[in-house]
């Protein structure tokens, strides 16, 4: 029997876009819920809420869950936050690219709760296809036994979808570490485009742009992949140059040198200290499924912006339990829009990322956050 029936409704929910779908006050409930659990049993978090102006009582007549304090994601970078659900829970890593790398716990019921927006969402666009089997270039690392890397075990769990017939990894073990491979990509994509299954690309955009960039150079002629193929990217954009690439620009390059339509290329946007997946529609816009709320904050002041007005991207979900992770704001800069301005048929809000915010404000907001949660 599970602690949190309202928050396992809400992530087992089956229409991740249609807000009409979720019971009347659920998501309230299932925040609530979640926010008790913490403020009970997480060492500092109740300090955290009465520090910030609310008590335990408050949360259930919660209904604008902006004012719920959030904890600033580059926090967990410095500390590990762990409910008694996450003290012996499996750990995941980022790939802090700038060193750092936060370190996330997530119980069985969190990663379950993770999993299962994924499989919905992946329903939702026709992308679950059990009786088609498929090839499979993951952008990312070849495992070397126990995978924790974040972006690792997703790209391991998105390839349920549909049947694997081969996998080639961009990333080879070389023994002492990993090496981009681009030639065997090149090669793995070649074969594929002749076997003449749909092929799904996962993982990191970079490595699949110097793959396009190395076959024009080399003068490898355009594939046309199988209708049906998939790209679904995860993680940055910036390349070893540091340059960061449009993504207009690479599905553009990706349908003329792959074949594969541009609706059907995608980016996912998340992190190891938010797992509810955010991916783009056939418009290219971040929806939010029904699963979080999104809100937009002033970096001075963490007032919530409106809509078309810049600020930190900031997360509310009910799903986990193993860490204080259910109230979050990222360091990326966003925009929020009604999900009517897509045109994509989505109802639900969308929003548009500008890159990273200056590092100071999230520098000072976790100090703030560690001396509140160290004392305790």
């Amino acid at each position: 029997m599970s602690h949190f029936p309202h928050s396992d409704a809400l992530c087992a929910l089956t229409q991740p876009y249609c807000p009409d779908s979720v019971p009347d006050g659920l998501f309230d409930q299932a925040m609530a819920e979640i926010s008790q659990f913490h403020s009970r049993h997480t060492p500092g978090y109740e300090h955290w809420l009465n520090a910030n102006g609310l008590s335990v009582n408050d949360l259930d007549s919660l209904d604008d869950w902006s004012r719920l304090p959030p904890i600033f994601a580059s926090f967990f970078k410095q500390q590990q936050l762990l409910s008694p659900a996450g003290i012996d829970a499996r750990e995941l890593t980022s790939s802090g690219t700038s060193g750092q790398k936060s370190r996330m716990r997530y119980d069985e019921r969190s990663l379950g709760a993770a999993r299962n927006m994924v499989a919905q969402i992946f329903q939702h666009y026709d992308w679950n296809t059990p009786n088609t089997p498929c090839n499979y270039l993951l952008l990312g690392y070849e495992p070397e036994g126990c995978i924790s890397l974040g972006t690792s075990f997703t790209d391991q769990f998105l390839c349920q979808f549909a049947p694997v017939n081969r996998v080639a990894y961009a990333l080879r073990r070389t023994g002492g570490g990993h090496e981009f491979d681009g030639f065997g990509v090149i090669a793995a994509l070649q074969s594929f485009a002749e076997e003449g299954l749909p092929v799904r690309i996962f993982g990191f955009p970079a490595f699949l742009w110097q793959t396009l960039q190395r076959m024009q150079a080399t003068g490898v002629a355009d594939l046309q992949l199988a209708e049906g193929s998939l790209t679904l990217f995860g993680g940055g954009w910036k390349t070893h140059a540091a340059q960061e690439i449009p993504r207009q620009q690479l599905y553009e390059r990706i349908h003329r040198q792959l074949g594969i339509k541009m609706s059907r290329c995608r980016d996912g946007y998340g992190a190891v200290e938010h797992a509810v997946p955010y991916l783009e529609c056939a418009h290219h816009h971040f929806h939010v499924p029904v699963y979080s709320k999104v809100f937009v904050r002033h970096p001075a002041d963490f007032t919530v912006q409106p809509y078309g007005r810049q600020g930190l991207l900031s997360f509310v979900s009910p799903y986990i339990s193993s860490s204080p992770a259910h109230a979050v704001v990222m360091s990326d800069l966003a925009t929020l829009h009604p999900g009517v301005s897509c045109g994509c048929g989505l109802s639900t809000d969308w929003f548009e990322l500008h890159g990273r915010a200056a590092t100071t404000a999230g520098r000072s907001c976790a100090m703030a956050a560690s001396e509140l949660l160290e004392k305790h």
